[in-house]
């Protein structure tokens, strides 16, 4: 065992080191100069998106662009903004934080040109939903269903299986901490909850998660701005640290500026999800009028995940003081119940609890879809659809009463390859969603709701699913 985790660590390492940074940041980079600091400007435009409600002509309502964006919001806030923050400052010191940052800034761009793009080449299945995303996008512009098989396969085990076990085993932990009740009994719990979730379809979940990530959202936020407030004049001192570690003018217990940069990386990525090809699969589900609307709102959710929630959890934790997350006693999870004990007193513990079981149910039933997406891709069919959520449940299960220490590792790798993938095949195809942004903001500035004409977009090649 020693050994595989030897291994894993090592391949993550090269990994998040000399190619997924260069990657992430090279692709960012390159996007946001194509659409002109697009993700940044219009802020104000996407938040406003949030409130559209899609009535079709029927009567009957579609998936809103909010509802795809709780969906995608459900898989990103989880354990990655609580355990994950802490992991990424304890391994990495302070400045893994601004790293993150950076990351979300730039994956702002990312995630809209991987969101549009799914938007552009999703399809419609006889229920009147829509599912795609990168595999849809590989087969349809490129031909190569060959790679979208392998893409599917790739986040279908790594979101359904790996990142539910990791779900799941935050959840249980946490749990049994707090009121000291037994895993198997959690474990059942949360089976239960998850199959009455995903056994009702892509409606339920949007229904589930439009419900979900709101109310936690800002439950944990209010407290965050307590501790914030109640600690106002180390603000000041706790930015000073985190910019100083991240240019490693400061040295520290989780390493010089190389650990913060691969920290910040790696559990930015985990979180936000930016780049990495997950979050285009909840961007087709929404019943919108053009694809750059669903772009916009996706980018806004790498802000709310990273610059809000992860940056909520830094805050408290950087807080408390250098003693807590430099405590080798104190993994994850913990090191965040001890700085919140240690700023709002004991009750935190069974606070963080609730909030851990909120956070990291929603993603279990998030990245549940981007699996179901995926089945569907591959063609399995519904006895292969219920196959994948039994198998789903027993990995749920499975974390609950296991120690799944070693499949962070696992996941961040798979992660990794998903995300290389995905990052290769949009800088090839990119160009169609650039000039759909083009096409939007275009209309935009003439007073118009705009509505997608592929006519329009010199670049699509293929005939489209829907939008033809």
């Amino acid at each position: 065992m020693k050994l595989i985790a030897d291994l894993t660590s090592k391949t993550n390492d090269i990994l998040y080191t000399y190619i997924l940074v260069a990657l992430l940041v090279g692709v960012g980079i390159y996007y946001t100069y194509r659409i002109k600091f697009g993700q940044m400007t219009k802020l104000g435009h996407m938040i406003g998106l949030l409130r559209e409600v899609n009535q079709k002509p029927d009567g009957t309502r579609g998936i809103s662009s909010f509802e795809a964006f709780c969906i995608s919001a459900a898989s990103r806030i989880g354990t990655g903004n609580i355990a994950g923050v802490a992991a990424a400052i304890a391994a990495g010191g302070p400045g893994a934080i601004f790293w993150m940052w950076v990351i979300a800034i730039i994956g702002g761009a990312t995630s809209f040109i991987e969101s549009t793009l799914a938007q552009v080449y999703k399809v419609k299945d006889p229920d009147g939903t829509f599912r795609g995303g990168p595999a849809y996008y590989i087969e349809q512009v490129l031909g190569k269903r060959w790679l979208g098989l392998v893409f599917s396969v790739i986040i279908s085990i790594t979101f359904g299986f790996m990142f539910n076990a990791i779900q799941a085993n935050t959840i249980s932990s946490a749990v049994s901490n707090s009121i000291k009740i037994n895993t198997t009994i959690i474990g059942a719990g949360i089976v239960i909850l998850t199959g009455i979730v995903i056994f009702g379809g892509v409606r339920r979940i949007a229904d589930i998660s439009s419900k979900i990530v709101p109310i936690m959202a800002t439950i944990y936020m209010a407290v965050a701005l307590f501790v914030v407030f109640k600690n106002i004049a180390e603000v000041p001192r706790m930015f000073a640290l985190i910019i100083q570690n991240a240019f490693g003018m400061k040295a520290v217990v989780g390493g010089g500026i190389g650990a913060a940069i691969m920290n910040g990386v790696r559990r930015g990525l985990f979180s936000n999800e930016a780049g990495m090809g997950s979050v285009p699969n909840a961007a087709a589900t929404a019943d919108t009028s053009h694809p750059a609307k669903q772009g916009f709102v996706q980018s806004l959710g790498v802000y709310l995940d990273t610059l809000l929630v992860c940056s909520a959890t830094a805050f408290i934790v950087l807080l408390a003081g250098e003693a807590v997350y430099t405590n080798p006693e104190l993994k994850g999870v913990m090191i965040t119940q001890t700085a919140l004990s240690q700023h709002v007193g004991s009750w935190a513990v069974g606070f963080l609890a609730i909030c851990i079981l909120l956070f990291s149910f929603s993603s279990i039933i998030g990245n549940y879809y981007y699996g179901e997406s995926n089945i569907e891709f591959i063609g399995g069919g519904k006895t292969m659809l219920t196959a994948y959520r039994c198998l789903v449940l027993v990995m749920v299960f499975l974390g609950s009463i296991g120690d799944f220490s070693i499949v962070w590792d696992t996941g961040d790798i798979w992660m990794g390859v998903m995300a290389i993938i995905n990052l290769v095949v949009i800088v090839l195809i990119g160009n169609v969603a650039v000039e759909t942004y083009f096409d939007y903001v275009k209309q935009l500035k003439e007073g118009k709701d705009p509505v997608f004409d592929p006519k329009k977009i010199k670049s699509i090649k293929t005939k489209l699913d829907y939008w033809e």
